[in-house]
């Protein structure tokens, strides 16, 4: 039987909010209060939860990220921080999902995608599929935390280079859920074919 990773291969990846943030590169602009909210995309043309209506009438899906820690500041995955690479992941049917252009600086000097870049956005995307069921199963960050999770291992395998000049795509789904931990399998597709992929244990932040 075929995994959720490779049934959603054949999902479509980009959506229209993705495409716009990494093309703007902007700071966000506006968040929602962080409450839950469906997964699942509304009628044509109707707004859903976590949609922004701006004033100039474009809708703008707000990211898992915009969305649960819009203050953030972590270098892969952070909105607030706008010298980092801003990844915006966006839930799915049954996938989380998420598009990333490489930058120049992020060369791995023969002309393809940084080994450390690659292990960033596979961890960062990771962290989106768990907030997500953290937040689904009603499981808050405890006092003293920024979070509910933290990463606690992160396994990744290079199966092919990875361009520097195109866009590629995320894709994760968490594998395994309990409150204490969870454990999520994340991809870096570019062309069809996997790049890279990465088992992520994370574990709950318990501050000490």
């Amino acid at each position: 039987m075929p995994t959720d990773l490779e049934q959603a291969r054949t999902l479509p990846v980009a959506a229209i909010g993705t495409v716009l943030a990494l093309a703007t590169c902007t700071k966000p602009v506006a968040t929602l209060a962080s409450t839950a909210t469906s997964l699942g995309s509304g009628p044509e043309g109707h707004a859903r939860d976590g949609d922004l209506m701006t004033a100039s009438g474009i809708g703008h899906r707000l990211s898992i990220q915009e969305r649960l820690y819009p203050s953030l500041p972590c270098f892969g995955c952070g909105p607030s921080n706008t010298k980092g690479l801003q990844l915006r992941s966006y839930p799915g049917d049954g996938v989380v999902t998420a598009a990333f252009m490489p930058w120049p600086e992020h060369d791995n000097g023969l002309g393809y995608l940084n080994g450390g870049i690659i292990s960033t956005v596979l961890d960062c995307h990771s962290a989106a599929a768990v907030m997500v069921e953290a937040e689904r199963h009603g499981w808050p960050p405890l006092p003293g935390a920024a979070l509910p999770y933290v990463t606690a291992g992160l396994d990744v395998r290079y199966l092919r280079p990875c361009p520097l000049h195109d866009r590629t795509e995320l894709r994760a789904v968490v594998t395994a859920v309990d409150e204490a931990q969870m454990t999520a399998e994340a991809e870096l597709v570019w062309d069809g074919k996997i790049r890279a992929t990465a088992t992520a244990h994370w574990k709950r932040w318990r501050p000490r």
